[in-house]
């Protein structure tokens, strides 16, 4: 075994401790939450579907942290990215803007819609949209008739764009905007791995999802917040809001017993014993994230003298909720960072320590193969040297 593997491995054992158990990336943990007693209210009571106190308080917590107007409880975050994008106008054909180096959801929820993922390059430091290569980009291949922005390529409208806040780090939402608002296209933020994580100028901070018109949170078993699957828009817009909470009920009008709708809505609603796990665990949030915080800076602190090894660290106009802390290999030989990202997958997975790799980038995979793009050489390179690490709150004992 080589130095500098064994010296990577015992970086991360420092952090995790010597404990035998198995390590997960991120898991749930609910020992310090009222999740037992709020969803025992929901047996109880007989409120486990759809409406419920439960779901009513979870939005307004969510409201109440990300400073939004509304918030609509969803049963996942794909399912949340789609409704949104529907709400901002992305139909059948229509092209959506985002980056390859994305979950699959992201371009699965375009898809969902009939639309078809454009994927442009991104900014090796945030993981996300460059707004220069967007910019650019969009004056190469873009196009207008009769107002309408069109891919003079495919000739297919291109109707959005959607930022993803990759592992909670904030995009770089005022440069993406400014082009956006350039080219009259709205925005979807992505920020399903985001909850928590802030923009800041002028002394002011905004929460990830409200620098667009509509933003998509995420409450899956592996995020900080977990409703077991769920999600959340969040959005300062009341038309969208109220379309929103319509089209994810059905489309059902308002009556004591008539069903009436006027819509093809969908059933996405968040049940209330999922939302009471939610409200459980946004109590205690502040809390997990200065656990997330110190166990950051702990990774921090054993890895600094690592070579060619880097953590990835948030700009300072951020401040990220470090959902998943990462490094990159910094080796000029494509080679040594293959050998190096099996080696030490290999080293930490056989000793039940469940490391990962970034996600595959989407333009390389079967079905997105062929959708337009940029030149996306940042992403393949980002693509080929990112791990990220056990980060789980309750490992921070210290």
């Amino acid at each position: 075994m080589n130095s500098q593997l064994l010296e990577t491995y015992r970086a991360i054992k420092n952090v995790i401790g010597d404990s035998n158990d198995p390590v997960a990336l991120h898991e749930p943990n609910f020992i310090d939450t009222e999740a037992e007693n709020y969803v025992l209210n929901c047996v109880r009571t007989g409120w486990v579907s759809s409406a419920g106190k439960w779901v009513e308080e979870f939005e307004k917590k969510i409201c109440e942290y990300t400073n939004s107007k509304y918030a609509i409880a969803v049963t996942n975050g794909t399912v949340g990215l789609r409704l949104a994008l529907h709400l901002v106008g992305v139909k059948p054909s229509d092209e959506v803007i985002i980056p390859s180096l994305t979950f699959v959801a992201t371009a699965n929820s375009i898809s969902h819609l009939g639309g078809t993922p454009h994927f442009v390059d991104i900014d090796e430091k945030r993981l996300s949209i460059c707004p220069e290569n967007l910019e650019k980009h969009l004056k190469n291949i873009s196009k207008y008739d009769k107002g309408i922005l069109y891919n003079k390529f495919t000739n297919n409208p291109i109707k959005a764009i959607m930022p993803v806040h990759i592992f909670g780090m904030p995009a770089d939402m005022n440069g993406i905007k400014k082009i956006a608002n350039i080219y009259n296209l709205p925005i979807v933020e992505d920020a399903s791995e985001a909850l928590g994580s802030f923009i800041i100028a002028k002394d002011e901070k905004k929460h990830c999802g409200n620098l667009g018109d509509v933003g998509v949170l995420s409450f899956n078993g592996n995020k900080i917040i977990t409703t077991g699957g769920g999600g959340a828009l969040i959005t300062n817009n009341k038309e969208i809001a109220d379309m929103a909470r319509y089209l994810s009920t059905t489309a059902k009008k308002e009556h004591p017993w008539e069903f009436d709708h006027d819509l093809i809505g969908w059933n996405d609603r968040m049940p209330n014993i999922n939302a009471a796990l939610g409200v459980a665990q946004l109590e205690v949030f502040n809390e997990r994230l200065e656990k997330k915080k110190k166990l950051f800076e702990l990774y921090k602190k054993n890895f600094e003298s690592l070579c060619d090894i880097e953590l990835i660290s948030p700009p300072k106009s951020c401040e990220s909720n470090h959902w998943l802390i990462s490094f990159k290999m910094l080796f000029n030989d494509k080679k040594n960072c293959k050998k190096f990202r099996s080696d030490i997958l290999e080293l930490c997975h056989s000793n039940r320590i469940y490391l990962r790799p970034i996600w595959r980038a989407l333009h390389t995979l079967p079905m997105y193969k062929d959708c337009p793009s940029s030149s996306l050489v940042i992403t393949e390179k980002e693509a080929s040297r990112i791990i990220s690490l056990p980060s789980s709150p309750q490992l921070y004992k210290k």
